[in-house]
């Protein structure tokens, strides 16, 4: 058995540049061992020092939310593929809302 995980840009610096690897895990433990053996740079990104799942990592598997799958529990099958999307906040106003108030209604 064979799923394929796709790994988003922003984790991609802890992965040497690999956007997509496969691996032959059967549940979430599983394919996050194996990841942290790939990729140890990459662990602590996906699981606290509990060993949970990072609060703010999203998993989703054929486009749909892990969690909704039974979590933890969720067995792979053959050809699922997987995307890890970390939570990204945050930001700042761009240029126009900080020099033109104005265009806010203020």
């Amino acid at each position: 058995m064979t799923i394929t995980v796709q790994i988003p840009t922003a984790l991609r610096r802890h992965t040497a540049g690999t956007g997509r690897t496969t691996c032959a895990a059967t549940n979430l433990e599983e394919l996050f061992t194996a990841l942290d053996q790939q990729f140890p740079d990459l662990k602590p990104h996906l699981r606290d020092e509990a060993g949970q799942v990072r609060r703010f990592l999203n998993v989703y598997v054929n486009e749909e939310d892990i969690r909704f799958l039974g979590g933890n529990a969720y067995a792979f099958r053959d050809g699922d593929e997987v995307l890890l999307v970390p939570s990204i906040a945050g930001g700042a106003p761009d240029d126009d809302e900080r020099l033109q108030p104005w265009l806010r209604g203020s």
